[in-house]
């Protein structure tokens, strides 16, 4: 009975809680750019962590510490 509770809290917590924020851009009235402005924001840091990733990368390679097999 706990467990069934736990698992019914998890799933109350991500279609009830998480989700308010794309439920009203759902029902509200946007254009597409504020309707798409998570994914934008999703992008943006994505391009930023691979920009780091990739300057990492390559002062590894100049340094020549990086794990070659």
């Amino acid at each position: 009975m706990i467990a069934s509770n736990i698992f019914r809290l998890i799933g109350n917590l991500f279609t009830e809680v998480l989700f308010i924020p794309f439920n009203t851009l759902r029902k509200g009235d946007f254009n597409w750019w504020s309707a798409n402005l998570i994914n934008w924001v999703f992008l943006l840091v994505l391009i930023v962590l691979f920009a780091y990733w990739m300057k990492e990368s390559k002062r590894f390679f100049n340094e020549g510490t990086e794990d070659r097999a």
